[in-house]
């Protein structure tokens, strides 16, 4: 296990959504490796049992939840089981995302309905849910909603997704605003290009290795970039940051004003 007293989370509950693949699988990894107890929650059921099992492996404790943000008595249900399991949630890692690279002339209502149920409402479905539990309980808690530098700066073929992002920006502070007296942190990630298995080959091939240019530290960041962002905003170590958007991107984003 590893341990940093600044940065403590031995015994939180920490619930991950998402956390099937890609960027989420990452979060639950990194805080059941730091001792959190972690609720897997995402859709399919067999890449959870997995990552439970290898969490488990390395010594972490972890559980399975399933969980599909665009549902609100799936969200309410899950909330349920997590606080069933665990005794209550201390940690939120609003993780679970689709994105649509489509030209905006081409997107129809359903492409655009599909992103924004899963980027912002299924986001603020979760939040809303752990919030009342934190808050029935008295448990104060750390909200962290993964936004995108895509929801501070401007690209094309992802105009659904962008503006799902930008909103999320102003739902974590928004919330941050009125929670902050129930002791709830609301705070958010921002990252920029990361590799994960749904981006490898395209950042293998020649367009994506001429964006891997645009990004002032000349490399896309992995997963892990993102750990101590995470840590610093889920932990006590950000006990006075609320409202924050925490930008992880190699510097592209000032590359790009």
């Amino acid at each position: 296990m590893i341990t940093d007293p600044l940065f403590d989370i031995r015994g939180k509950v920490a619930l991950v959504t998402g956390a099937s693949s890609g960027l989420g699988e990452n979060f639950a990894k990194a805080l059941a490796a730091r001792g959190a107890v972690v609720i897997a929650a995402a859709r399919r059921a067999d890449r959870l049992e997995s990552l439970v099992s290898a969490i488990r492996a390395e010594g972490g404790t972890a559980h399975a939840v399933a969980l599909d943000v665009t549902d609100p008595a799936s969200v309410g249900s899950a909330v349920r089981k997590a606080v069933e399991l665990a005794g209550g949630i201390d940690i939120l890692v609003n993780n679970a995302g689709v994105a649509d690279t489509k030209a905006s002339l081409d997107l129809t209502d359903a492409d655009w309905r599909r992103v924004l149920d899963t980027n912002l409402d299924g986001a603020w479905r979760v939040a809303q849910a752990v919030a009342k539990s934190m808050i029935a309980a008295k448990r104060p808690g750390s909200l962290v909603n993964i936004a995108s530098i895509l929801g501070l700066r401007q690209a094309t073929h992802l105009l659904a997704y962008a503006a799902a992002k930008a909103a999320l920006v102003q739902v974590t502070k928004a919330l941050a605003l009125e929670w902050a007296r129930h002791g709830i942190r609301v705070n958010a990630i921002a990252p920029g290009y990361v590799i994960t298995e749904m981006n490898r080959d395209f950042f293998q091939s020649e367009p994506g290795q001429a964006m891997t240019k645009r990004v002032p530290q000349r490399r896309i960041g992995s997963p892990r970039d993102l750990d101590g962002a995470l840590l610093l905003l889920a932990s006590d170590a950000g006990s006075y940051m609320t409202g924050s958007v925490v930008v992880v991107d190699g510097g592209h984003l000032v590359n790009s004003l």
